[in-house]
């Protein structure tokens, strides 16, 4: 096995880290916002819905375009959370401390943060109302609400949580509880689901799985723990080649795959989760479990589902290739929110920014939007305490991968970079503005091997 060491310092890794290294140094010359506007303006020309990863991307690339004054992003929550490290927190691996910052300092400087809920979308008269009865209107909408969690519409949930021996890696209220599950662990089955509705982080619901197998093997209780992986849909990937990979894992193993199978009640008391056969509705069956992650329904929020914007399923309707609106050309989406169809996480976000940046800038010049978004998406599908197989693919789930080697095997070096060079990355280069996916990544490194 080749050294981690010797991987970090191969001529990729040393060029990779030189332009981590430059970006730092770009990006540390922006001072971020320090305070909250005393009054709150009543028109923006960008006026951002959302705080998340997605709209705090599009606020500082917006800000660069029209200047901090002309910029608002529309955010009730106080902290800002970087999710996708939750998985290695529901593991034990990171702590949920590292995974958050306090909102106000990830608002770029001059940007008006306000603290408010998005409860209504006018795009005809081009105006939201907020919770606290505002009304603010802009020249352009960036819609960046991210995925509603429907633990309730799994019966028992959420009180169940108030159980032990049940968890889930998709809330911050939620993850430690994975961990204490997996370490309360003595013998049983360890059921791990997917539900039957689009979710952020496709993969997130069977890295749990595999991480939870080399803990149970790493503490001697591998050979009492039963591990099942429920799902609802009807393949472990949507990608060929990636699922051809973690087939021979889950054979390797000795883990339990059962397809078309939906978690539609907990019965947490008894620690009995419920699931329905999705191909024959009313069809269900009752299976004990010493731990239970749940990966919950989720779907687009409830104010865009009752919103001009939405498409039939609630989605923001854009068009996939400019995530320009389909109607309204001063409205555009950017991540799980829309109905791009393709997975919907952080790397998608990082590289639909890039698009979305250079479409307003058309749309502003009165200019018709280029047809650039192919649908990239990453998936690091976290396999154990130190490996990682990186899916990298487009709209038509075909690889399009960043490294010069083949992407589905597991690796530490690419485990590394999950664990600490993305956490980086997002916190020093998405945020704020300087990172719009791995395209550059890919031409810098293919220049470096010629």
């Amino acid at each position: 096995m080749t050294p981690l060491v010797a991987l970090v310092s191969s001529p990729h890794a040393r060029l990779f880290t030189c332009f981590l290294r430059l970006g730092a140094q770009q990006a540390s010359s922006l001072q971020l916002h320090t305070g909250t506007s005393l009054a709150v303006k009543n028109y923006h020309e960008v006026l951002v819905l959302g705080g998340g990863s997605g709209g705090i991307t599009m606020a500082s690339r917006m800000k660069k375009k029209v200047g901090a004054e002309n910029v608002a992003v529309i955010e009730p929550s106080e902290r800002h959370f970087y999710q996708p490290i939750w998985t290695l927190v529901g593991a034990g691996a990171k702590q949920l401390s590292s995974s958050g910052r306090p909102t106000e300092s990830v608002i770029p400087s001059g940007v008006e943060w306000i603290k408010d809920r998005v409860a209504e979308l006018n795009p005809d008269k081009n105006c939201i109302h907020t919770d606290n009865g505002k009304e603010i209107s802009y020249k352009y909408l960036i819609i960046a609400l991210g995925i509603q969690l429907d633990y309730g519409k799994i019966k028992g949930l959420p009180e169940g949580f108030s159980h032990p021996k049940i968890g889930s890696n998709y809330s911050v209220s939620t993850v430690e509880k994975t961990w204490k599950a997996l370490q309360d662990f003595k013998e049983g089955n360890a059921i791990f689901t997917f539900p039957n509705t689009p979710i952020k982080c496709a993969g997130a619901p069977q890295k749990i799985m595999y991480l939870s197998e080399d803990y149970f093997r790493k503490t001697g209780k591998r050979s009492k723990a039963n591990i099942i992986f429920n799902t609802s849909l009807g393949s472990i990937f949507g990608v060929k080649k990636y699922a051809d990979a973690l087939m021979e894992i889950i054979q390797e193993r000795n883990l339990t795959v059962n397809y078309k199978q939906n978690l539609i009640e907990v019965r947490a008391d008894r620690q009995e989760a419920v699931f329905e056969n999705v191909d024959n509705p009313g069809e269900t069956q009752v299976i004990p479990y010493e731990m239970l992650h749940v990966t919950p329904p989720m779907s687009a929020p409830d104010v865009l589902k009752k919103s001009p914007l939405a498409d039939a399923a609630g989605w923001v309707d854009v068009d996939k290739e400019t995530l320009q609106h389909k109607k309204y050309p001063n409205v555009f989406g950017i991540g799980d929110c829309t109905n791009l169809p393709t997975s919907k996480t952080a790397a998608a976000v990082a590289a639909q920014s890039g698009v979305l940046d250079r479409t307003i800038s058309l749309v502003m010049k009165n200019e018709k939007p280029t047809k650039e978004y192919d649908g990239y998406t990453s998936c690091p599908l976290v396999t154990s305490y130190n490996r990682v197989i990186l899916a990298e693919f487009n709209y038509n789930m075909q690889p399009l991968e960043t490294f010069p080697f083949d992407q589905s095997r597991e690796r530490v070096s690419m485990y590394f970079m999950k664990a600490d060079m993305m956490p980086f990355l997002y916190w020093n280069m998405m945020l704020r503005g300087y990172w719009g996916g791995p395209a550059f990544l890919r031409k810098l490194l293919h220049l470096g091997m010629s």
